[in-house]
């Protein structure tokens, strides 16, 4: 890059911390900082929403996947299938959780069913939010790498340092700010990266390459079909409910709406405006693919992946770097650099959230400035593990973003299971279903543990409606009497116990599939 574009760079992000600064000056109390005082538009909270899941990773792995991966093109958009219909579902099914008023969604299981719900779902959300965030900055700051030359370490120490103190100092409001502002630098990069590919490949060229076939119906019950149609419509709904009404980083931004009407709109914005972004990047994909096979060498030219091939992600940077001015390259990767922001800095965010109300505050003096420190305290903890774990990553495994998500997928049916029991259950029955609700979730784990042991083709995209409907059924089938009066009469103990054998029931699975 030119000196203009380490200058476009620099300046963004000298002003970024000065807009955090800004916003955080008003900050008085955790819900401002986790919630923005409820004070957020439902179209920044919407933008935020997407901008965090379809940030670095998607913007450089979707061109990827569709223009040149084996087995790729446009079915990447059948990861969008299900989002629309999940969002209809928490629309009209989690309006209890969004009028509670919780800082944590965690809170509502507590308030309906238990303490011990409440931190089995929370450890399941820290556990491997934490991990996901430490793999996330390994990627992002592989990527820095080899876009801007920096060394690993010091690629760590830029993204972190400015990450982490951008979030301590402006909370959930700044995450919002920056990740409006990341979603128009990208779109803008995308729309002009097109504009300029059009003028330089033959359009007929995209469907000689075979790969705007769209839809595969297939079943997923065989190895090399994880992705068909319908393991990620039916699979996928049960993922993306848990996902956008369990998982603490996404349902955040639900929380922080004016109202439960506001969040509504999120939520139906989300639904509306996530699949037209994904359409850019595959079109963006195809339309890379279709120049690279009218540029020989363009490929090969690619920085290279550990494993000495081409990295393919990197085509999209790699074609910026080498047809756009300089400034505008700068203003490119700001975007990129941005995008990661804004995925790590949201789930460092929910992570603080979690730990503070889920576990610290339990049996402790309510001092809201003493809690308020302890927030951002916290924000800062979990940026030094995800710095630390960053390092360890490459030592892992180098598919440990698969793993994650597949051992997630473990967790996100019984997870779902215990909100909807909490849902059916009214105030006041906490002793009495509580037990049984941590029992479907047992089972709900282990039928899933058993799904991957022993039916090793089945996509993984199947234990999500399998470990739900396995929780809720074992949840709800009445035990022996004398059972019931032993699990009703299970000490503190006991069940901090079996609070600590879920931790590592994950653990050991999420080692597994690392290993």
């Amino acid at each position: 890059m030119s000196f203009i574009d380490w200058c476009v760079m620099g300046v963004y992000l000298i002003g970024m911390l000065a807009l955090a600064a800004f916003v955080g000056r008003r900050q008085r109390s955790r819900r401002d900082y986790y919630l923005g005082g409820n004070d957020l538009g439902s179209l920044s909270l919407a933008t935020s929403t997407i901008a965090t899941q379809c940030s670095t990773n998607s913007l450089l792995g979707a061109p990827a996947f569709v223009g040149f991966a084996a087995g790729g093109g446009m079915l990447w958009l059948q990861y969008e299938l299900a989002v629309p219909l999940a969002m209809l579902a928490l629309m009209l099914l989690f309006g209890p959780i969004r009028s509670s008023g919780h800082v944590s969604v965690y809170a509502f299981l507590e308030e309906r069913l238990g303490r011990e719900a409440r931190l089995v779902a929370s450890l399941v959300f820290q556990i491997f939010r934490g991990v996901a965030t430490g793999v996330t900055v390994y990627g992002v700051a592989t990527v820095l790498t080899l876009l801007i030359d920096l060394s690993y370490p010091a690629a760590v120490a830029v993204l972190m340092v400015v990450t982490v103190a951008y979030d301590v100092l402006g909370g959930m409001r700044a995450v919002v700010i920056s990740d409006v502002v990341q979603m128009v630098l990208i779109i803008a990069a995308v729309l002009a990266t097109l504009g300029i590919l059009v003028g330089q490949i033959d359009l007929g060229t995209i469907q000689d390459l075979e790969r705007t076939r769209a839809l595969d119906f297939n079943w997923g019950l065989r190895e090399g079909e994880a992705y068909g149609f319908w393991p990620m419509l039916i699979g996928g709904f049960f993922l993306y409910v848990a996902y956008y009404g369990c998982d603490q980083s996404q349902a955040q931004r639900v929380l922080a709406a004016r109202s439960v009407s506001a969040s509504n709109r999120v939520l139906l914005l989300n639904g509306l405006l996530r699949f037209p972004l994904v359409l850019l990047y595959c079109l963006l994909g195809l339309a890379l693919a279709a120049y690279a096979a009218g540029t020989p060498g363009f490929v090969d030219d690619l920085p290279r992946s550990g494993s000495g091939t081409p990295n393919l992600n990197m085509v999209f940077p790699a074609y910026v770097l080498d047809h756009f001015p300089p400034g505008l390259i700068g203003l490119v990767m700001v975007g990129l650099f941005a995008a990661a922001m804004s995925s790590i800095d949201s789930a460092l965010n929910s992570l603080s959230a979690a730990t503070v109300e889920d576990f610290y505050r339990h049996g402790r003096p309510q001092d809201e400035r003493s809690l308020f420190l302890r927030s951002k305290l916290a924000t800062f903890g979990w940026g030094l593990f995800a710095v630390l774990f960053s390092f360890q990553v490459e030592h892992i495994a180098p598919t440990v973003l698969e793993a994650i998500n597949k051992v997630g997928s473990m967790a996100n049916g019984p997870l779902l299971a215990l909100f909807v029991l909490a849902l059916l259950t009214p105030a006041g029955a906490q002793s009495r279903r509580q037990a049984a609700a941590l029992r479907g979730f047992a089972a709900g784990l282990g039928t899933n543990v058993c799904l991957w042991l022993w039916l090793p083709g089945l996509s993984w995209l199947w234990w999500n409606p399998f470990g739900f409907f396995a929780a809720l059924l074992v949840a709800w089938i009445p035990l022996p009497e004398g059972w019931q009066r032993m699990l009703g009469h299970a000490s503190p103990t006991d069940r901090r116990l079996l609070i600590g054998m879920t931790a590592l029931i994950l653990l050991v699975c999420l080692g597994f599939q690392l290993l």
